[in-house]
């Protein structure tokens, strides 16, 4: 079972982004489950969210207290607050201008770095991160795919279940929806990667 626990801020999409993960677990026919943990329901609050995706079936409902990968949504968080509980071998996968080794030095794990606030603003024109962090965390999972994830983005957030392949409907989609995947693919391919 690989267990994904979610880090950011009210209004960043933690909750949304876990759920559409678990949506494109279950595409290729993986168990999964999503499920937030608020504290103080405002825009800006801490939010946590969780996301577990197994072969078998997902018995436990509890908080994810020790998480395979940790997404950091909002890079302002203390690092003693998403760095809580994470495996050894675990991986760390954060919105930030600063270098893989840089994040990688204060948390000795394997990191995956991109500037999802830049992308989401270049494309989305506002500072929405959870489908840039999206498409950098595919870079630390065999499974779901990238393609498993934008068809499952373009399902959660738009109701949208495309049946052909997305290459053969890239440019007859609404324009939300293709800003959506290009910040997808944008985040997977410029998202860096640092390990011991």
């Amino acid at each position: 079972m690989k267990e994904i626990r979610w880090h950011g801020r009210g209004g960043q999409g933690a909750v949304t982004a876990s759920i559409i993960l678990a949506e494109a677990a279950t595409m290729e026919g993986l168990y999964a489950q999503a499920f937030p943990e608020f504290g103080p329901e405002r825009r800006g609050a801490p939010v946590r969210a969780y996301t577990r995706i197994s072969e078998s079936p997902v018995l436990s409902r509890s908080p994810i207290t020790s998480p395979d990968i940790v997404v950091v949504l909002d890079p302002s968080l203390p690092p003693q607050l998403y760095l809580m509980g994470l495996k050894d071998g675990g991986v760390v996968v954060i919105n930030t201008k600063r270098s893989p080794k840089e994040v990688w030095e204060l948390a000795r794990r394997k990191v995956v770095t991109v500037d999802g606030t830049g992308i989401a603003l270049k494309f989305l024109k506002v500072p929405i991160v959870n489908v840039a962090m999206l498409g950098a965390l595919a870079r630390a999972l065999d499974r779901p795919s990238l393609d498993s994830i934008a068809k499952a983005t373009l399902k959660v957030l738009f109701g949208f279940m495309p049946q052909a392949s997305l290459e053969a409907l890239r440019g007859a989609l609404a324009e939300p929806l293709m800003a959506n995947l290009a910040v997808l693919h944008e985040a997977f391919n410029s998202a860096e990667v640092a390990e011991a």
